[in-house]
C-alpha cells in the first residue's frame, strides 16, 4: 500500500500516530480559517463575475462524486433552456498555455482526466486554469453564458460565488474531523454550515446533514469501439480485473460487487497515468475501469476493455431545492 493510501485510511479509520501531526494541523486550519476570514471581509481581492457563478466543491481529500454531479447539473440547466459553462484548476494538465479550453479531442495529459471526461461527455464550454478566476474571464470573453460552474474551488477565495454545494462521501464522512495533515479536511467541520447546500453521496434519504444523491450504473462503454451495452453484458459472478485510479477506488469496486460481478480490484492513485505495461494483467479477463481512467486508455485499449458509466442521481428535494436557487439567481431566464 501507497504512503498516500496508508494516510488516507489512518484519517478515516484512525491511527495514534496521527497526534504527532496536531501542530501541523493547528498551523493549516489558522491559515485556512484566515484565508476565509479575509473574502468575507471584501479583502481577499475577489473576482466576482457577471452571471452566477456555482461551487462544486468538498472540503475533504478524496472522491466524492463531484464530476457526475457537475455533469447532472450541466444538463439540468441546459433543460432549462440556461447556457452554461465550466472552469476547473485542471490537476495534472499540461496545456501550452493558460487559461486553456478544452476540447474534446484532446488528450487527458494536456487536459486533465475530470475535465476532458466533462467536456467528452456534454460537450461543455470548459476553461482550465490554477487561477480559476482568469479561466472565467477567459471562458466568457469567448462565450455567452448565463451560468459558470467551478469544478472544485470551494477554497479557492479569489474567485466570488453565488452559491456553494458541498459533497460528502455518506460513508466516510469527515473522517477524523481533522484539518490536514492530521485528517482529511481542507477547511474545519464549522466551514458546513456556511456553504449553501451539502449533497451526500450514498445516504439512503435525505436529512438534516444534507440532501442525499447516489451513483447510479446506467451501462458499459467499450473503450476501443464505444459500443455501448447494458449491464447484463457480463452474466453474475463474472470475474473482471477492476481498475479505479479515483479519489475513493473502494467505492467503484463495491460498485461492481453490487452488479453481481466478481471484481479483482487494481487501485490506482487519484489521476494515475497508465501505459499499456501498467494494465497487463493474469488471468485474462475483461477489464473494467471508470470512466475517469478511460480518458487516458483509449489510444491502447485492448477489445475487451470496459469503462463503467455513471450518472449522478439527487433526491427530488434536492432538485427542488436547486431550481429555485436558479429562480432567485436567474429571475429573467427562467
Amino acid at each position: 500500500m501507497a504512503f498516500s493510501d496508508r494516510l488516507l485510511d489512518a484519517w478515516y479509520r484512525g491511527h495514534p500516530a496521527l497526534h504527532l501531526l496536531r501542530p501541523l494541523e493547528w498551523l493549516y486550519r489558522r491559515v485556512a480559517v484566515r484565508k476565509r476570514a479575509a473574502f468575507l471581509s471584501g479583502g481577499s481581492d475577489s473576482y466576482r463575475p457577471p452571471v452566477p457563478l456555482i461551487v462544486v466543491g468538498n472540503i475533504t481529500v478524496g472522491g466524492t462524486g463531484k464530476t457526475p454531479m457537475i455533469l447532472w447539473l450541466i444538463e439540468h440547466c441546459r433543460a432549462r433552456g440556461l447556457r452554461v459553462g465550466v472552469v476547473s484548476r485542471g490537476y495534472g494538465a499540461t496545456p501550452p498555455e493558460l487559461p486553456w479550453r478544452v476540447r474534446a479531442e484532446q488528450g487527458a495529459e494536456q487536459a486533465g482526466d475530470e475535465p476532458l471526461l466533462i467536456v467528452q461527455r456534454s460537450g461543455v464550454p470548459l476553461m482550465i486554469d490554477p487561477d480559476r478566476s482568469r479561466a472565467v474571464r477567459a471562458l466568457l470573453e469567448q462565450e455567452e453564458l448565463d451560468l459558470v460552474l467551478s469544478d472544485d474551488g470551494l477554497q479557492h477565495y479569489r474567485l466570488g460565488r453565488d452559491l456553494e454545494l458541498v459533497l460528502i462521501d455518506a460513508a466516510r464522512g469527515l473522517g477524523n474531523r481533522r484539518c490536514l495533515p492530521a485528517g482529511p479536511l481542507r477547511e474545519p467541520p464549522e466551514r458546513l454550515a456556511a456553504v449553501d447546500a451539502v449533497l451526500r453521496n450514498g445516504a439512503s434519504s435525505d436529512s438534516p446533514d444534507g440532501f442525499a444523491f447516489t451513483l447510479q450504473p446506467s451501462a458499459l462503454v467499450n473503450l476501443r469501439t464505444g459500443e455501448r451495452v447494458g449491464l447484463d453484458r457480463f452474466p453474475p459472478g463474472q470475474a473482471v480485473h477492476a481498475v479505479a485510479g479515483i479519489g475513493n477506488p473502494q467505492r467503484f469496486f463495491a460498485t461492481l460487487e453490487a452488479l453481481n460481478w466478481r471484481p479483482i480490484p487494481h487501485p490506482f492513485a487519484d489521476h494515475a497515468v497508465y501505459s499499456p505495461q501498467t494494465l497487463e494483467f493474469a488471468p485474462a479477463l475483461p477489464l473494467l475501469m471508470t470512466e475517469k481512467d478511460a480518458v487516458k486508455c483509449r489510444a491502447f485499449a485492448a477489445a475487451d476493455w470496459w469503462y463503467l458509466a455513471v450518472d449522478a442521481a439527487p433526491s427530488p428535494a434536492f432538485v427542488a431545492w436547486f431550481d429555485g436557487q436558479l429562480s432567485r439567481l436567474l429571475p429573467d431566464h427562467l
